[in-house]
């Protein structure tokens, strides 16, 4: 039997020393894992960069923060740092432009110092127009209550009481309030305004209304990136998310059992 030999040839790797590579990497996971990323997305684009640049990347990987090794092939001495996720909201924005990175630096050989600078500009110009997001949000979610069967006064309803609920959660987050917190006075109140379509018979579909106006607080990314983890056995990444979905998911009915305990709205 014959080994057959790839007729592929690597692309030339990029001289730079382990310790800035190592440097960069830190600051460069910390980003990608504050912005929502799996894990195994983390890993690829690491061990992307490393190799681009000739180096081995060996990486761990914990809820809050991750710890990166890089070895020379010619050097047995290994050059270590943790890094601590960067908090902030979930922004794909950050995460698609993060793993463009990896690619363009394997593929075209960017130069580290080019790297930071293309890593400093992904990471500080990622603005957002607060006020359009809060009206795609609010649309969106109206949009889901007339996919479950709301009529177009609930869908108005909805609307309304997502915009109300979404803007109050941009200014407690922006003001350093716990997200726990956030979930609950934010479900709270887009349940009460939800409740107004069943208290004054507005429409034909009130308990769709009520139900569909605290969607937009479910934790979803937590719970696919839970999943994501599970199938890679990153077991303690994904527990650790689980957890925070599920006591968002705790913090979301609270919010909601309160607003229609409030309206006189029956639960059962």
């Amino acid at each position: 039997m014959t080994a057959t030999t790839s007729t592929t040839s690597e692309k030339p790797r990029v001289a730079a020393d382990a310790r800035d590579v190592c440097r960069f990497l830190s600051e460069y996971s910390g980003w990608i894992l504050g912005s929502g990323a799996s894990c195994i997305r983390l890993e690829k684009n690491v061990r992307r960069i490393a190799h681009a640049y000739g180096k081995k990347a060996e990486i761990t990987i914990t809820p809050h923060h991750v710890h990166i090794s890089i070895v020379a092939p010619d050097n047995d001495e290994a050059v270590s740092a943790i890094a601590s996720s960067v908090p902030g909201p979930v922004s794909f924005n950050i995460i698609t432009e993060l793993s463009r990175l990896s690619w363009e630096i394997a593929d075209t050989g960017l130069t580290l110092d080019a790297a930071r600078r293309r890593l400093a500009d992904i990471t500080g110009n990622d603005k957002q127009n607060k006020w359009l997001v809060l009206a795609l949000v609010a649309v969106a979610n109206a949009s889901f209550c007339r996919l479950f069967g709301g009529d177009l006064t609930a869908m108005a309803i909805v609307c309304i009481a997502t915009f109300a609920g979404y803007y109050i959660k941009q200014c407690l987050l922006g003001a350093g309030v716990d997200l726990r917190v956030t979930v609950i006075v934010c479900a709270f109140v887009s349940s009460v305004l939800g409740a107004t379509d069943y208290l004054f018979a507005l429409g034909s579909t009130p308990a769709i209304t009520i139900g569909t106006s605290i969607l937009y607080l479910v934790p979803g990314i937590p719970y696919l990136n839970s999943f994501s983890d599970m199938l890679y056995r990153y077991y303690i990444c994904s527990f650790s998310r689980l957890m925070d979905a599920l006591v968002l998911t705790a913090c979301l009915s609270s919010g909601l059992c309160a607003g229609m305990m409030l309206m006189n709205v029956g639960m059962f």
